[in-house]
């Protein structure tokens, strides 16, 4: 079971989209049922504005069966936000907030993207090992190596989606951190990091400092011109 779906909420569709096309040539899909692109971008509900929710992207992961797992995941301490939903083409999505507080969906689906725009995946978590036990034995995920750092404590813990060896993302316990919420930031690849960074800030969107993975492979997390948070990834 993977990520399979990334939907934007925001304050500004038009905007947004105006945006991510020009930094980043993503397309967003429409509401057709036919339309198989695995991004949207949504109006961020009133509801979801009055209860202290801010614009950013909400990762859809797919699973055979919506209420077998929402049902796992609140007996591990998840909340639920809200009943299960139907797409515009009948599938069942349910959002939920995890037992760390990363606002996450699950959707029932099995077929992977045609395409997948997100090369990487990474939670900020206040508790690592809680929810990587959490994930890893819900989802299937496989550790692939840790990352020793002295802070965040216990450093990063990189994952596959299967037992493949291959690294999808990260998970650490950087929510802990003064300023930093929990939540699952997704990154984007590009060419060219250091000229998609002047682009971003140009069109008002904010830069975070950059990473370095062992592979040599480049991290920056970004936010757009509403405040969502995302991330450009360069491959080594």
């Amino acid at each position: 079971m993977q990520f399979c779906r990334y939907d934007l909420r925001t304050t500004d569709a038009e905007a947004a989209r105006a945006f991510y096309a020009e930094v980043l040539g993503l397309e967003f899909g429409t509401t057709s049922p036919e339309d198989p692109s695995p991004l949207a971008v949504w109006p961020l509900h009133e509801q979801a504005r009055a209860r202290g929710a801010s614009p950013h992207w909400l990762g859809q992961i797919g699973v055979a069966d919506v209420d077998a797992i929402v049902g796992d995941l609140v007996t591990r301490g998840s909340e639920r936000l809200g009943p299960t939903l139907r797409a515009a083409d009948g599938t069942a999505f349910a959002i939920l907030r995890d037992p760390f507080g990363a606002v996450v969906a699950v959707r029932a689906t099995t077929r992977r993207p045609h395409r997948v725009p997100v090369v990487w995946h990474q939670l900020h978590t206040r508790d690592l090992e809680g929810s990587w036990a959490a994930y890893s034995e819900v989802f299937g995920w496989a550790h692939t190596e840790t990352i020793d750092v002295p802070d965040p404590p216990g450093g990063y813990r990189m994952f596959g989606w299967d037992g493949s060896g291959k690294s999808v993302g990260s998970m650490g316990g950087t929510a802990s951190a003064p300023g930093v919420h929990a939540h699952w930031l997704f990154f984007f690849p590009v060419a060219g990091i250091d000229q998609r960074v002047i682009q971003v800030r140009s069109r008002g969107g904010r830069v975070g400092s950059p990473v370095v993975l062992p592979s040599g492979d480049r991290l920056v997390p970004c936010e757009d011109p509403q405040g969502a948070a995302f991330g450009l990834y360069q491959r080594a």
